[in-house]
């Protein structure tokens, strides 16, 4: 008896998840769900370029609106290519998300605070030259 035999039992129990075998039907849906959630996402952005280049939308609002479309854009993302939900699987998922966002947050309002800070403490180029010529002087 070789060393595989002993596992047999094992084989079609012992898979992680989304690594089960698929069945003709299983695949069907996963391609739907590809589908709808590629309609969705080409639906979205369509959506997103008309607002931002049409007049029958209040101009002020126009920000707001492509906000709103940007995180429905994230949600479909995050649903039908992502797969993330709220099943018990999707635990690590889900935190390795929050994780990335919040290294995304670090990334972009520490480098805005920074060029922020350094705006203020660095001395305008005219002033500079001005300084530079008196002292050629």
């Amino acid at each position: 008896m070789s060393s595989t035999d002993d596992y047999q039992p094992l084989r079609g129990a012992d898979h992680a998840p989304g690594d089960e075998p698929a069945r003709g039907r299983e695949v069907a849906e996963g391609i739907l769900g590809y589908l709808v959630g590629l309609a969705l996402a080409i639906l979205l952005t369509a959506v997103s370029f008309f607002i931002a280049g049409t007049f029958l939308v209040w101009r002020p609002s126009i920000p707001i609106a492509l906000v709103v479309l940007a995180i429905a854009q994230i949600g479909v993302h995050l649903v039908f290519f992502l797969h993330i939900t709220s099943d018990p699987d999707n635990t690590n998922n889900a935190l390795a998300l929050a994780f990335g966002v919040l290294i995304v947050f670090l990334l972009v309002f520490g480098s805005i605070w920074i060029m922020t800070h350094l705006d203020t403490r660095v001395m305008p180029a005219g002033v500079m030259r001005q300084q530079m010529m008196q002292m050629q002087r």
